[in-house]
């Protein structure tokens, strides 16, 4: 018969006939403990209805157990799709997870007071809307800080992208390759990394090829403005036949402009890429070519940066780059080779 009060530990070590540091060691991810014992405590756990307190045992470790992802915006589906990943892999690490999201006033960063009170043992920060200033107040808490999908000219903050130039260089000589002569470029924040190193990369690799120097627009990696952005371009004189977007979200907003408002056939009369290949793009609908960022190892990178950093706070910075590659669908116009 299950007791009227709430069950503890102690109780779940007589029934089970352990010592209470036994039934602890039982409910603690990683913890030394023979496989009769755990039964015993599990068993025993499921008879009483016990449930670990994890906020009194934070209390007594100091270990919260908790990690924290802040991530300024979850309109790019390319943030959502990348939380799920990296849940699943602190989780499997033994960790929670916080989700921060920006402070009133339109502050894109968290409140850091609000992020400490929790006692977070690390934060990722997931997005490019982010500053650097945060994660440098983060560092000065003594709090280890990850950033993800951005990085910072500061050698002491560790970080973890996809490469960005590369992927916009491949991007350029794709284009190239298809023909096109009149390039735009539709930016993303100013003073993202992310975005700086695409444009870069696109832009860079069409001066070699000695080509007229692409079109520059912001699109401030929102809807609203990207389709702003996009009637620009299509209303000059001379508008592009390729535009390269500095993510996803940016590019399904140009191709609902150049379709819906200016009757322009994406893949055939205007060449539209853009750089994340989150799940929607490969929808019929939008059929987006585009540079994938992979998912899975780049969660993968960040936890395991984010854990070293808390099994050694002197482990030095973790600046690492993951592959990704071009997906070829129909909204841009192929080589001619590729046709074959």
């Amino acid at each position: 018969m299950k007791p009227s009060r709430r069950p503890t530990a102690h109780d779940v070590a007589a029934l089970a006939g352990v010592s209470q540091s036994a039934v602890s060691r039982a409910f603690t991810p990683g913890a030394s403990i023979s496989r009769r014992a755990r039964l015993l405590v599990q068993q025993a756990a499921e008879t009483l209805g016990y449930r670990p307190n994890l906020i009194a045992r934070s209390l007594i470790t100091r270990r919260s157990g908790t990690i924290g992802i802040a991530i300024g915006y979850m309109d790019n589906q390319f943030y959502p799709a990348m939380l799920d990943a990296m849940c699943a892999g602190f989780a499997a690490a033994g960790y929670r997870v916080l989700l921060f999201t920006p402070g009133p006033g339109g502050d894109p960063d968290p409140i850091l007071d609000e992020v400490l009170r929790y006692q977070v043992e690390a934060v990722v920060l997931a997005s490019a809307r982010l500053t650097s200033h945060f994660a440098e107040q983060c560092s000065q808490a003594r709090v280890p800080v990850v950033l993800f999908n951005r990085r910072t000219e500061r050698a002491t903050v560790s970080s973890i992208t996809g490469r960005n130039r590369e992927g916009a260089a491949e991007i350029a000589r794709f284009l190239i390759d298809g023909g096109h002569l009149r390039f735009a470029y539709v930016a993303g924040l100013e003073d993202s990394s992310t975005s700086r190193d695409r444009e870069r990369g696109f832009v860079d690799t069409l001066r070699q090829a000695g080509l007229t120097p692409a079109t520059r627009v912001v699109g401030h990696y929102d809807f609203a403005l990207a389709r702003e952005a996009a009637r620009t371009l299509f209303s000059a004189p001379s508008p592009p036949d390729a535009i390269f977007c500095a993510n996803d979200h940016t590019a399904f907003a140009v191709m609902q402009t150049a379709q819906a408002e200016f009757g322009l056939r994406v893949g055939t009369d205007i060449s539209v890429v853009g750089f994340d290949d989150v799940p929607l793009a490969a929808w019929p609908a939008f059929d987006l070519t585009t540079y994938a960022q992979p998912i899975r190892p780049m969660a993968e990178r960040v936890v395991a940066a984010t854990l070293a950093h808390l099994a050694d706070p002197l482990c030095p910075p973790i600046q690492e780059q993951v592959d990704g590659s071009l997906i070829v669908r129909g909204s841009a116009r192929l080589p001619p080779r590729r046709h074959s």
